[in-house]
């Protein structure tokens, strides 16, 4: 009777000297052949890991690094401030118009006040030039709350002026830029 395993060769049973040699020969060679296959295919996925490795630094040096402003439909880069008073009106009208028709809270942007940037373009210079603000907006419950906000070059009504992305912390409540509006910023 004989058990073994590839890594230990073990020979139960009657069989002595010659014999038992001979039999430790035989499963040797059985597992030496037995190892050829699944070293051939650990080198085969070596292989491929590395052509792999080869096509993922090929494909990002691949990507066209040409400045948005100098493109075929190019843009220009000109957006305005963060304290624009149309981008607050856009802000304060959308606000009120979903607060009031879809949650149905009553809650009103009454003010905004101290507008800051905290990156311009700050996706890259091939991307769509976005400017990233943050203002204190007052509402009509005598609070008061964070708003971050995007301005974005031609993503307004069918493309033809600037669009306006924006959070008022705490109050996302679909969750759309969490956590805490944290998606809106750069």
């Amino acid at each position: 009777m004989t058990a073994w395993s590839c890594r230990s060769i073990v020979v139960w049973g009657p069989s002595t000297g010659r014999a038992r040699r001979k039999q430790v020969k035989v499963m040797r060679k059985f597992c030496d052949r037995a190892s050829l296959p699944r070293k051939a295919i650990s080198l085969t996925s070596a292989g491929l890991l590395a052509a792999e490795l080869v096509c993922l630094c090929c494909a990002v040096q691949a990507r066209p690094l040409v400045p948005a402003e100098q493109r075929y439909d190019y843009y220009e880069g000109a957006l305005p401030n963060c304290a624009d008073p149309q981008v607050f009106e856009r802000i304060q009208s959308h606000f009120n118009e979903r607060e009031a028709e879809f949650w149905k809270s009553g809650l009103e942007i009454v003010s905004f006040d101290a507008p800051r940037e905290i990156g311009l373009r700050s996706n890259g210079l091939d991307y769509i030039p976005r400017r990233y603000c943050i203002a204190r907006a007052y509402l009509n419950n005598q609070s008061s709350r964070e708003v971050s906000y995007s301005i974005v070059e031609d993503q307004g009504i069918i493309g033809f002026s600037f669009g306006v992305d924006w959070c008022v912390s705490g109050l996302d409540r679909n969750y759309a830029v969490a956590p805490n509006c944290r998606m809106a910023r750069p």
